[in-house]
């Protein structure tokens, strides 16, 4: 009997110990640096990457671009070792086996970088927007269903302090229903404010970006829209773009309007590279109050009919703060991704429709209704 008890003792102290082994590992394993690939270099914002680097949420274990020159000239050389750079993405990822692939390439190559990760299991994180066309956009959500891997686009306007708060305000009833949302982004224009001979030889082509200042600053509204309306479908989207630079951007159109028009709601998105600054502001009026969003940190509002003045909004914590941190996190399931947020796949399916209906209001200066 004593014998049969030591042996239920020493049983139950070997369980607990291999329960705390697999606790332990299981914690470590997910306080692990992420294993980030990166496909492309030529995106401006790929400094992004190199600046977080060092933080020790993610290490960038391959780096592949087709191109030679660019390859050997990035903001990611000399702080990723040089064995760890490939020619070719596939090679790159069977050899590095990263967790997740991040994308700074054009926005046509997002649907090469899918094709590539998708039958790997290898999430994706792509550069705003989704996808050039509705059906490259179909391909990579088909692609990313029958996988089973996360596909996550990065806005910088996600991590803005001010967009969540107003969002805040919004769910609360604070202003009421909505009624207007109006949406400015752009700049100068990205060869004005000194972007990359790499960057601009794909920024400013209509079959790599999609587009010009529509693509690339119109995608914000639309993104943010769809967040705030939860994904209500527009009626109809109708556009008007302008060349007021031909010769710098001959092959695009350098600023746009798009009107979206939802059952209650008129949403309209200023995007231009001809802003005599950088902005990134919205302003949301409901039936009861209104939201200015300022800057990433600055708002006002107008509720219960007084001027709240400039205020900071509060600050966004880990993860939803950065989206490095946000990329960890939802892969390793730390995160649940709501619906239609602003990083998810069906919000950003519906972003490449609205844009792709202004394009095609734009062309033929007619009104595009959505089915």
């Amino acid at each position: 009997m004593t014998s049969h008890l030591h042996f239920l003792k020493s049983s139950c102290r070997m369980l607990l110990c291999i329960v705390l082994c697999l606790i332990s590992i299981h914690s470590y394993a997910q306080d692990a640096p992420l294993r980030l690939g990166v496909a492309g270099v030529t995106h401006g914002h790929l400094g992004e990457v190199a600046r977080r680097i060092g933080r020790g949420d993610f290490q960038v274990v391959g780096v592949a671009e087709p191109n030679d020159t660019y390859r050997q000239h990035n903001d990611l050389v000399g702080k990723v070792d040089a064995s760890l750079f490939y020619k070719d993405l596939g090679e790159m990822l069977d050899a590095t086996k990263p967790e997740v692939v991040v994308a700074y390439g054009s926005i046509l190559e997002h649907e090469r970088v899918v094709e590539a990760c998708a039958p790997r299991h290898i999430h994706v994180m792509v550069e705003k927007p989704l996808a050039t066309t509705p059906k490259a956009a179909k391909h990579i959500q088909k692609m990313a269903e029958e996988h089973g891997i996360m596909v996550l686009t990065n806005y910088e306007t996600t991590w803005y302090s001010t967009n969540q708060y107003a969002y805040q305000l919004i769910q609360e009833g604070k202003i009421g229903d909505l009624v207007r949302i109006n949406i400015y982004d752009g700049h100068e224009g990205p060869k004005e404010i000194g972007c990359s001979s790499m960057f601009l030889e794909w920024l400013t082509d209509p079959i790599q970006n999609g587009g010009g200042a529509i693509i690339d600053f119109g995608c914000y509204g639309a993104n943010l829209a769809t967040w705030l309306m939860h994904g209500e479908r527009p009626k109809s989207v109708y556009c008007v773009t302008k060349q007021h630079k031909p010769s710098i951007y001959p092959k695009v159109d350098d600023d746009a309007t798009i009107v979206v028009e939802y059952p209650s709601t008129t949403v309209q998105i200023m995007a231009s590279w001809c802003w005599p600054q950088g902005r990134k502001d919205m302003y949301v009026y409901g039936s009861k109050g209104s939201i200015f969003q300022k800057t990433p940190t600055q708002m006002e509002t107008f509720i219960d009919r007084k001027n709240s003045g400039p205020f900071e909004a509060p600050r966004l914590n880990a993860p939803i703060n950065d989206s490095f941190r946000f990329l960890k996190a939802t892969v390793r399931g730390e995160h649940k991704l709501p619906h239609y947020d602003l990083s998810s796949l069906e919000n950003n399916m519906l972003v490449v429709e609205i844009l792709d209906a202004a394009r095609k209001s734009a062309a033929t200066g007619k009104v595009v209704k959505l089915k």
